[in-house]
């Protein structure tokens, strides 16, 4: 029996099973990911986090969702991986290669990294959207939700704003929309009320996996999308159920900064069997 080590994760409720590639080199497949992510026959996760070698950065980290679908970003999973590379190399910053490029972080305090993700993108063609769309009014509805903002930070975002999340369910809107034919790549889907200028409530239903507990790139985008439409500003503490994220868009450099905790739930061992 060959057992794999790993890192179970998790940032504002955004859990992760963490498997450092570097040296031995396991090929992961997509239906091995979606094995470890099974939360009744393997691990359970959200996202299945790979370390590998890199030449740009001092890791890289690839991602794939609970059933199996490899995607560019992660904004949680790059603060638990940035808090993780930084213990190991005793230093407070570090970067982080990914699909949608290099990302730097910074330790913020005790088990709180601040990840730098860039800068979001709202041209259709850069979300990507199927045809050419008004990106700030989509025009699209499901179930209550209506006329979301279009983002891309990293992945492709919808966020709809509402007047009181507590009556929004995911339920029978959320597998409808990821799929939605405006979005060839599908889309992480959100639910934003505005509490104040700096203060927003989050649902996210994220593209592979479901309703979630806490998405980054979704709170990133959330906060473009409300800056976009003018219901909020630059800076605001983005709150889900799993916990609160401070977001930032610099109006300096257009990047956008996540802060945020994150933990090391456990270590374990795995047969490599669940991945055949």
């Amino acid at each position: 029996m060959t057992l794999i080590p790993f890192i179970k994760m998790q940032g504002a409720g955004n859990d992760f099973v963490v498997i450092d590639n570097r040296i031995d080199r396991l090929r992961l497949e997509a239906k091995a990911a979606a094995r470890l992510a099974d939360r009744r026959t393997g691990i359970g996760c959200d996202q299945v986090i790979v370390l590998e070698p890199s030449q740009k950065a001092d890791v890289l980290m690839r991602i794939f969702n609970a059933d199996g679908s490899e995607i560019s970003a992660c904004g949680n999973a790059s603060r638990c991986i940035g808090w993780k590379m930084m213990q190991e190399k005793d230093v407070d910053l570090v970067s982080i290669e990914t699909k949608a490029g290099v990302l730097e972080c910074k330790k913020f305090g005790d088990f709180m990294v601040t990840v730098d993700m860039g800068e979001p993108k709202w041209e259709w063609r850069d979300i990507p959207l199927s045809e050419p769309r008004n990106t700030e009014h989509l025009g699209i509805e499901s179930h209550g939700l209506i006329n979301p903002v279009a983002v891309n930070v990293g992945n492709p975002h919808m966020v709809f704003f509402v007047k009181d999340l507590d009556f929004v369910s995911f339920k029978e809107s959320g597998a409808f929309l990821e799929r939605h034919p405006l979005f060839p790549q599908r889309a992480n889907v959100s639910a934003a009320q505005v509490l104040d200028h700096d203060h927003i409530r989050l649902k996210v239903w994220e593209r592979g996996v479901g309703e979630t507990l806490a998405c980054g790139t979704a709170a990133c985008a959330t906060v473009v999308a409300g800056v976009r439409r003018g219901v909020c500003g630059r800076k605001a503490t983005v709150s889900l159920p799993g916990g609160d994220l401070l977001i930032e868009w610099a109006q300096e450099t257009n990047t956008i900064r996540m802060t945020g905790p994150v933990a090391e739930v456990f270590e374990g061992r795995f047969d490599k069997g669940l991945l055949v």
